[in-house]
């Protein structure tokens, strides 16, 4: 039959990326406490596409997910990158894999266990060598230190999200990365409190008031101190509570020259 992708293309212009987005495919995480986690991500893959080629072959990317089907998790990228680059004849290939990971809290006083959710993602992209990236989303609480000082009553604050994205040399667990972050607002979320938590959490937060730049620079001095990782970027935003906008703030540092 005809293959229609590969007859040439006389306007002689490359594309950076053409693939496949938005695959719901199960997949297995590595878990700090329990070994391994399933769950199920949503994957978008990736190539380059020479000049000459009219278009690559879609059905391609899924067979190659179909084939490692047991085994799509961090430590399988690099081979399923290989493939790609070798099935579609390309210089390099690229996947992004998002995913929902479940971490077991504790309530602060009563003790009470629940299931959190954090979205994740892992970005690589294969030409010569590997590069990858773990992305991952922390809710928090943030306290206005504005608020506290005007007020004689109260303070307003807001639920928060920090988005951080790392390089780095050796492993670095999500539940690592996670307890980290949490640090750098005014107080951590639970997805279940009981009375007593409600009011160590919300007198935890009136005493550790953050503006979105407190949260930033923090996050900042901690990853700096994490000799393991080669670059990061945090992003803040406070989901404001009394403005109709939220606040945000980025930082940004790269160790790798």
């Amino acid at each position: 039959m005809p293959d229609m992708q590969k007859r040439p293309d006389h306007r002689r212009i490359p594309i950076a990326k053409v693939g496949v987005k938005d695959i719901s495919y199960p997949i297995v995480v590595m878990d700090k406490n329990h070994s391994l986690q399933h769950t199920v991500a949503r994957i978008n893959m990736y190539v380059d596409l020479p000049h000459h080629f009219k278009g690559t072959h879609m059905s391609r990317f899924v067979e190659i997910l179909n084939r490692h089907r047991e085994h799509i998790g961090l430590d399988k990228l690099e081979p399923i990158l290989d493939e790609v680059k070798a099935r579609l004849g390309s210089a390099s290939a690229h996947v992004e894999i998002q995913f929902p990971y479940f971490i077991e809290k504790k309530a602060p006083v009563s003790g009470a266990k629940s299931l959190m959710e954090y979205s994740c993602e892992f970005k690589a992209s294969m030409t010569d060598i590997l590069d990858f990236v773990l992305v991952v989303k922390v809710p928090l609480t943030s306290l206005c230190p504005c608020s506290k000082e005007l007020s004689r009553a109260g303070a307003h604050n807001q639920r928060s999200v920090m988005t951080v994205r790392v390089r780095y040399r050796e492993f670095i667990w999500i539940e690592d990365l996670v307890e980290l972050i949490e640090q750098c607002g005014s107080s951590p979320l639970y997805s279940l409190l009981k009375r007593e938590d409600e009011k160590y959490v919300t007198e935890q937060a009136y005493d550790n008031p953050r503006f979105v730049e407190d949260m930033v620079r923090e996050a900042y001095s901690r990853l700096a101190a994490v000799e393991n990782i080669t670059w990061f970027s945090v992003e803040a935003e406070n989901f404001e509570s009394i403005h109709n906008h939220s606040a945000y703030a980025a930082v940004e540092l790269d160790r790798r020259a």
